[in-house]
């Protein structure tokens, strides 16, 4: 049964990745990403003095970039990164201001995607709205304006595996004759706004004066990368989730007011839909998924149909279909004018309807509609209560 989960759980990841938003693999300059199985590596980080290993990997635009294409600077920063990591977005704007203040004394900078998308499961999407496959990159490199190659490593992981970076973030800098010179973290405090890239930047105007690192390695604190051939938990907790149960339950329209009330301590995202609504039918496994991306912190996703009481075991059946372990209740009244009014005044009736409310009632997000994921997304991971860092 291995292969089978294996197989089930890249598809899940792979549903969860694909914004309405996203840049179509066949529109960045012909370059067509093609994630594999990577058999097992021992994988050790280069020692200060090695030379940098060779690489040509695509950056976002599609363009295939060498370290040959380097050679013009003096020296280079190469730093291990990704879109899902929490520490890896803390770091981003750090990366983009060393990059601007460093341009102009010889330095250049580049970054490496080093994860495998087979190898990323949706509960450690928590902290971000979109996955490291290649289409995610360009998302994510455009939303914050790169000033640096972002490439991608995402397919064999060839790359990354001469590197050895151990987390995400992770700097490599090597000196004009491209031999490693530091290695290690940015700075030794996550939290944006507490510090700003020290420790690289020592590294870097000593090499710059002409001397030797100081403090030449440290360590690098973030997420794990993502090994193509650590997939087993992945299959583990995908069971966990497939295990469990689906129900559905009736609810009056006082039932539902209490729902959109929300007197609970979470982020409370609910979708409205129903089995004959074609587009509701369409979106749901993608909305359900964001109770793995996000259910280990405060937010809980509450499912509602607006079949008409007698059409409950259709409804059931979709939902356990479709997999929806989470709070599924059916509107248990045939007056959709009172269900609307329940839900949102705000509403004018059309399906599927989405809201996003906070602990006291407040709605912060509503769409008529299918949903553009990616905006839904970054609605959640952006609120006060969720965030994109630790």
């Amino acid at each position: 049964m291995r292969p089978i989960i294996f197989v089930a759980a890249v598809l899940m990841i792979a549903s969860c990745s694909a914004p309405k938003k996203q840049a179509d693999q066949d529109t960045v300059a012909g370059f067509r990403p093609h994630p594999q199985r990577v058999s097992k590596h021992e994988v050790s980080t280069l020692t200060i003095g090695s030379p940098a290993p060779a690489f040509t990997l695509p950056d976002v635009h599609g363009k295939m970039v060498s370290l040959a294409d380097f050679s013009e600077a003096t020296y280079l920063v190469i730093v291990f990164t990704c879109n899902h990591c929490p520490t890896a977005q803390a770091y981003e704007d750090r990366l983009i201001q060393f990059t601007s203040d460093y341009k102009d004394k010889g330095v250049q900078v580049a970054a490496i995607m080093p994860n495998s998308a087979a190898a990323l499961m949706p509960e450690e999407c928590g902290y971000t709205d979109l996955t490291d496959n290649f289409e995610e990159m360009v998302i994510r490199s455009d939303y914050k304006k790169f000033n640096f190659p972002y490439l991608y490593d995402g397919d064999d992981e060839a790359v990354s595996i001469q590197y050895g970076p151990v987390a995400t973030p992770h700097a490599f800098v090597f000196d004009r004759d491209r031999k490693l010179q530091y290695v290690g973290r940015m700075d030794g405090i996550e939290k944006p706004g507490k510090a700003n890239a020290e420790d690289l930047r020592q590294a870097m105007d000593e090499l710059i004066a002409g001397k030797p690192v100081t403090n030449a390695v440290t360590k690098s604190f973030g997420c794990s990368v993502k090994w193509g051939w650590k997939d087993e938990y992945n299959a583990h907790v995908l069971k966990e989730w497939m295990d469990k149960p689906v129900a559905l339950e009736k609810l009056t329209d006082a039932g539902i007011r209490e729902v959109i009330a929300n007197k609970s301590d979470k982020l409370r995202l609910i979708n409205v839909w129903a089995t004959w609504c074609a587009p509701c039918v369409a979106e749901y496994p993608s909305i359900v998924e964001l109770q793995r991306w996000y259910g280990a912190r405060s937010f809980e996703f509450i499912s509602l149909s607006a079949d008409n009481p007698d059409k409950e075991k259709k409804a059931l059946e979709f939902l356990q279909k479709k997999h929806s372990p989470v709070k599924n209740y059916l509107y248990d009244g045939e007056d959709k004018y009172k269900l609307i009014e329940a839900v949102d005044r705000e509403w004018n009736g059309a399906l599927p309807y989405t809201l996003l409310v906070e602990p006291g009632g407040k709605i912060v997000y509503r769409n008529q509609g299918t949903v553009d994921l990616l905006e839904l997304k970054r609605a959640i991971v952006e609120h006060p209560l969720i965030g994109r860092f630790y």
